[in-house]
């Protein structure tokens, strides 16, 4: 899997975030959902790749070969604004200030969040198989954000 990708685990503000990574050209971040991890991307990045992206496919905080973090009593550091600032974080040490983003359901919200955050460091966002969060949110009750 990945194959000719290098692999790699990256601290941000003390969690590693795993990735793989390959390509030259525009860098491109894929974000996963819940509850896959990066190998969700193993056939389509190769793809993007001779398509003359540079392709970053890595773990969220809390999957895959990423670090797991105690959840605190709030749960702020399993929020999808931390998480984008993990990726954020990431894509800035790989030498990436701006560069196009790919998430899938829970890997959209996160790509959202960080859009909204970091609108300079995001070309162009993708974001597939999540249901708009202002829909989401717009009838927000206990029962619907417990079966959530």
């Amino acid at each position: 899997m990945f194959e000719g990708f290098e692999s790699g685990r990256i601290a941000v503000d003390g969690v590693e975030i795993a990735y793989v990574a390959a390509g030259a050209g525009e860098p491109l971040l894929m974000l996963h959902g819940f509850p896959q991890t990066k190998a969700l991307w193993a056939r389509i990045a190769p793809e993007l790749v001779a398509l003359g992206y540079r392709v970053i496919c890595a773990d969220l905080r809390g999957y895959g070969a990423s670090d797991k973090p105690p959840a605190r009593a709030d749960l702020t550091n399993y929020s999808f604004r931390a998480m984008a600032a993990d990726q954020l974080g990431l894509m800035k040490t790989l030498g990436h200030e701006r560069f196009h983003f790919v998430g899938h359901d829970r890997g959209a919200r996160v790509a959202h969040r960080l859009a909204l955050d970091h609108p300079a460091a995001v070309a162009s966002v993708t974001l597939m198989d999540i249901v708009p969060t202002a829909v989401m949110l717009g009838d927000l009750r206990r029962e619907v954000a417990q079966s959530y």
